[in-house]
């Protein structure tokens, strides 16, 4: 999870890692493994287009926790040492800074993007009280053997691998400002004792139980709600 910085729109929440959908994320269907807009699209409740979404929560996981779900020569990607470590480190700040597109960035590195192995997880729209409306989708991915999460300095404040139980704790004692969509995720991932059990429920869509009439007044969307 990480820290937003103290300022502009819900300044100081923790929040998973994530961003917004951007134009340089679209028509990348030639480096998705496992998954085609066809069979994104269906999954999110939208005619067409799905596919990018995966393609953003790839982009922005690597660019705020350095977290790179791709493959390599088949292979789950790991970088080699530590100067390719310092050059994937460089690579994700151009990425944020807009310097570098993920297209381009996957064709000199030889890489694929891993979208067989990001879930789609829930969708949120908040509600028209709020400062600002997002349109929201979730996703979850184990983490990829001999990769480590750190946070990026120019887009987060702070940044910490911790277990949903703990996190909720955090926001329990007072320690971390959380909103909803993000608290009902924790909840929901922390019923589970393993990530192999967690992600096979959301494979088989039986993680998020009813959609109360509460959570959907606080932003939670039916599956297949566009």
């Amino acid at each position: 999870m990480v820290q937003r910085p103290g300022r502009g729109i819900f300044p100081n929440l923790h929040v998973f890692p994530g961003g917004k959908v951007d134009p340089a994320d679209d028509g990348l269907s030639h480096l998705c493994v496992g998954l085609d807009d066809r069979q994104a699209s269906a999954q999110l409740g939208v005619t067409a287009g799905g596919l990018r979404y995966w393609v953003t929560a790839i982009r922005e996981c690597f660019e705020e926790c350095g977290v790179l779900l791709a493959y390599r020569n088949d292979r789950p990607f790991m970088a080699s040492g530590d100067d390719e470590r310092a050059r994937f480190d460089r690579h994700r700040h151009t990425l944020a800074a807009r310097d570098d597109n993920l297209a381009a960035l996957a064709a000199r590195e030889g890489l694929r993007l891993a979208t067989d192995r990001v879930l789609y997880f829930s969708h949120w729209i908040t509600p028209p009280s709020a400062p600002a409306r997002f349109d929201t989708r979730f996703f979850v991915a184990a983490m990829p053997d001999g990769q480590r999460a750190v946070e990026h300095s120019g887009e987060t404040v702070a940044g910490d691998w911790v277990r949903p139980r703990d996190a909720l704790a955090n926001f329990d004692a007072g320690r971390w400002q959380m909103i909803h969509p993000t608290l009902t995720t924790l909840r929901t991932a922390s019923r589970f004792e393993t990530v192999a059990g967690l992600l096979a429920a959301v494979a088989a869509r039986q993680h998020l139980g009813e959609v109360t009439a509460t959570l959907h007044e606080q932003g939670m969307q039916h599956v297949g709600d566009a």
